[in-house]
């Protein structure tokens, strides 16, 4: 796997991204707006699930509006990510805030797929409830719990690229 990784930032993409001056900003701008729309569609949706939002409006209806977006935005996102991923493979690699957004970012896939082949199968039965049943509940509070996770730690990739090896006291520092 290192191997790969070593070959990743080295690559002639990773070189070009690099040696530029707007490519990593524009990547990584793009990259903030797809996350930023991945995170609100999905929340439209989670707070629809717990009964705090479009209360008046089904479950499928909002879905629905929202899936797309989320999917458009989401694999903007995936492209964006890889591409500043490459940039700096080697570091982004050993980074455990990078480490732990991607393992949110699996548990959030999870959950999505659990609640669309378990809990999402019953929608009928409460599509048009303002109250929906507590395995909705938990799946969206689960959701937005993760995705704010992602965002959390995605920041302190950026900003703090070794905080968990001794940046974090060098961080705290810088605030006092």
């Amino acid at each position: 796997m290192q191997n790969f990784i070593s070959w990743l930032g080295q690559s002639s993409v990773a070189q070009a991204i690099q040696i530029s001056g707007w490519m990593f900003p524009t990547i990584e701008s793009v990259h903030v707006i797809a996350i930023s729309l991945v995170v609100g569609v999905i929340a439209i949706m989670d707070l629809r699930l717990l009964g705090l939002t479009s209360g008046t409006r089904a479950v499928t209806a909002v879905s629905r509006d929202t899936l797309p977006w989320v999917w458009a935005a989401f694999v903007l996102a995936v492209i964006s990510g890889a591409l500043m991923f490459v940039s700096n493979a080697e570091t982004y690699y050993n980074n455990r805030a990078f480490l732990i957004k991607m393992g949110l970012m699996v548990l959030a896939g999870i959950n999505m797929l659990v609640f669309e082949l378990i809990t999402f199968r019953s929608v009928a039965q409460w599509d048009r409830d303002v109250s929906l049943p507590a395995p909705a509940k938990i799946a969206a509070a689960l959701s937005l719990s993760l995705w704010i996770g992602v965002v959390v730690f995605g920041r302190l990739i950026g900003f703090t690229l070794d905080f968990f090896s001794g940046g974090a006291s060098q961080y705290l520092t810088t605030l006092r």
